[in-house]
């Protein structure tokens, strides 16, 4: 990953270790090793479609359950982004895009404006997928969000089977956030009027 845009970050808490590091100019590798097989898969396939290189390894208190695992994946995952990004020179900034999967569609618009926020809002969803408590997903895009300086905007339009819904989902972010950490070959500087996000 040498000479290229990259971020690591170790997160210890009393109930998780957790090691992030990302390639913004990767070729897709996802090394995944979280506890949580649906959330390797779903980060596997952010990886593939955003062109990242992904490494996450993560110990949690997952007898309790996963959702502290989850959130701080999403906490280092943001640090790791924000760090990548450094001061954000040149990057074209927003990403879009508009995924199927198979009766599913998602829509994923996103802003590297250093405002965290995320809207989230999908079909209803089973509690389960697998042994993945849905209700995880939007824990990890908030904690992604609110600690990387993520404007983030999900939609799942419509879909009828909660793993589509998901995959769609993550897809649509790998897409869109690739999008929005390229570099603008015509841009130098902070791509804001404001001169500073």
């Amino acid at each position: 990953m040498a000479g290229k845009r990259t971020g690591h970050v170790e997160r210890a808490t009393r109930e998780t270790k957790v090691s992030v590091e990302i390639c913004l100019d990767g070729t897709g590798g996802a090394d995944l090793d979280t506890g949580v097989p649906f959330l390797d898969h779903m980060l596997t396939l952010f990886a593939v479609h955003g062109l990242f290189d992904l490494k996450v390894k993560a110990t949690g208190d997952l007898e309790i359950d996963a959702h502290h695992t989850v959130e701080d994946i999403g906490i280092a995952f943001g640090q790791a982004l924000s760090k990548a990004l450094g001061d954000r020179l040149g990057i074209t900034r927003y990403g879009h895009f508009t995924l199927p999967m198979d009766e599913s569609l998602a829509c994923v618009t996103l802003d590297l404006s250093n405002r965290p926020f995320l809207v989230y809002d999908t079909p209803p969803l089973a509690e389960r997928s697998g042994d993945f408590e849905t209700q995880l997903a939007p824990e990890f895009f908030r904690a992604f969000c609110q600690h990387g300086g993520v404007t983030l905007h999900i939609r799942v339009l419509y879909g009828a089977n909660t793993h589509h819904m998901l995959e769609a989902a993550f897809k649509a972010f790998g897409r869109a956030l690739g999008a929005a950490v390229s570099l603008d070959p015509r841009r130098s500087g902070i791509p804001s009027s404001k001169g500073t996000l």
